[in-house]
């Protein structure tokens, strides 16, 4: 009858607002490191801090961000993961194969 074709753009969307509403996320940083300074992006360039690599079903994911400083990084990454991994799968149907996350910086409240 038809098919629906998601875009990359869309799917990376997802992944950066879902970024974002995470705890301990204060935003998504650039994927270019330059001189050692992350920079925190703006909410109309989410997919900016998003990196993905898809094949038919699934798609993996380089995730950038930048967090909140003094809480534990491993547990907000943990859950970082799971929640992307979630809301991509819901939204999409696509299956998520990996999630790398990238801690580019600590903000401080």
């Amino acid at each position: 009858m038809g098919s629906i074709i998601i875009s990359d753009d869309v799917v990376a969307d997802i992944a950066g607002i879902t970024c974002t509403r995470c705890y301990g996320i204060v935003g998504m940083a650039s994927q270019s490191f330059h001189e050692g300074v992350a920079d925190l992006l703006g909410r109309d360039s989410l997919r900016k801090g998003v990196r993905l690599k898809r094949n038919e079903e699934e798609v993996s994911f380089d995730l950038f961000v930048i967090v909140e400083a003094g809480i534990n990084i491993t547990e907000v990454a943990h859950n970082l993961i799971e929640q992307v991994k979630y809301m991509v799968e819901s939204s999409t149907g696509l299956k998520v194969h990996e999630v790398q996350v990238h801690v580019q910086g600590v903000r401080v409240p």
